[in-house]
């Protein structure tokens, strides 16, 4: 059997038509998401439990004719598995019974054991593929090391995050010993999904983009680089394509191609052909229209689809995907229509 064209695109290899999945594709725009996750009870039963895992992951799959499907899962599993205690309050989001509040806390954390700790992720995983029977590859995930300590510093979501950012300018050998934890924790985890089973593996750097051009380069893209080193120094994970989307910092694309990644997601704020001529053929390219457009009507969904496909031109390397995940209030119908002109339009 050929290689699917998804993995085709992210190694820059030619393909038919360019492939298309949709950040948070398994999810509460879907009226049987919904279902299934009143009948797991609460979000975190959802993610926990694998047989409800691999039924929201594959939904999604079962509407539209996705080139990827993702593992189902949040990217606050690694600190709940350190004994942060993560839950979610309606309407707030994530929150810890146990912020890191002190620097005797952060000293206390570990790597958790991915065969006891995040053995539902792993099995979750394991029956995904199982169920997929090859039909599409599937994705394995991680928040990255910087977005994990923003939520683990703040104790939730931030519209600034300045708790952690205050770590930073005070006492930045801390938020350093910090990341390295959490780098540790990521490769571990990434390294245990794709024993389990997964065949493309993304880090989401969701946010990156709130750092200033300096720290970013010393508290974000430093250990998304020593993520990528590591996956690629280990026979395991060596062959498996790498996916760095680092939200809002569109000023480091040079640096995150030259990270050992085989590809870039970008958000809606840049056009394709300039990341494109910025990167050159060092890595692929993931993305990237607004998740806004598909509240817009269908011709309007698959003209911005095109003008998207044409920003990146001719040649290899693209996944088609929105600039950040899909939001709640969107017709299903409507990602219906942007598969399909993705199909139509990105035809070779």
């Amino acid at each position: 059997m050929t290689e699917h064209r998804f993995l085709r695109a992210l190694k820059r290899e030619p393909v038919d038509t360019t492939p298309v999945w949709i950040m948070r594709q398994a999810g509460r725009y879907l009226p049987e998401y919904r279902a299934t996750r009143e009948r797991a009870g609460s979000f975190l039963a959802l993610a926990k439990t694998p047989e409800l895992a691999c039924e929201v992951t594959l939904q999604p799959l079962a509407r539209f004719d996705l080139d990827a499907a993702i593992l189902f899962s949040d990217i606050l599993t690694i600190p709940d598995a350190m004994g942060l205690g993560l839950h979610f309050i309606d309407g707030e989001g994530p929150k810890f019974h146990h912020p890191l509040r002190s620097r005797e806390a952060i000293m206390k954390l570990g790597v958790p054991d991915m065969e006891t700790d995040l053995r539902y992720v792993t099995d979750a995983v394991r029956l995904i593929r199982r169920e997929l029977a090859g039909r599409v590859p599937l994705i394995g995930f991680s928040g990255s090391p910087w977005t994990l300590a923003c939520y683990m510093i703040e104790g939730g979501g931030s519209s600034s995050f300045s708790s952690a950012k205050a770590l930073m300018w005070e006492d930045p050998a801390t938020l350093h010993h910090l990341l390295e934890v959490n780098a540790g924790a990521v490769i571990a985890y990434l390294s245990a999904q794709a024993a389990a089973g997964a065949q493309a593996l993304m880090v989401f750097d969701t946010w990156g983009g709130m750092l200033g051009p300096d720290p970013f380069i010393e508290f974000s893209q430093r250990y998304l680089g020593m993520i990528a080193q590591a996956l690629k120094a280990d026979p395991l994970t060596r062959e498996i394509p790498l996916i760095l989307f680092s939200k809002g910092a569109n000023g480091h694309l040079e640096g995150l191609a030259d990270s050992g990644c085989d590809a870039l997601g970008v958000d809606w704020t840049i056009r394709l052909a300039e990341a494109r001529a910025r990167v050159g053929s060092r890595v692929a390219l993931q993305g990237n229209l607004d998740p806004a457009t598909l509240a817009a009507n269908p011709q309007a969904i698959r003209a911005a689809v095109k003008a998207t496909l044409d920003d990146f031109g001719k040649g290899n390397g693209h996944v088609f995907n929105l600039g950040h995940g899909i939001t709640p209030d969107i017709d299903p119908a409507h990602v219906a229509v942007l598969v399909d002109a993705v199909h139509e339009f990105g035809r070779r």
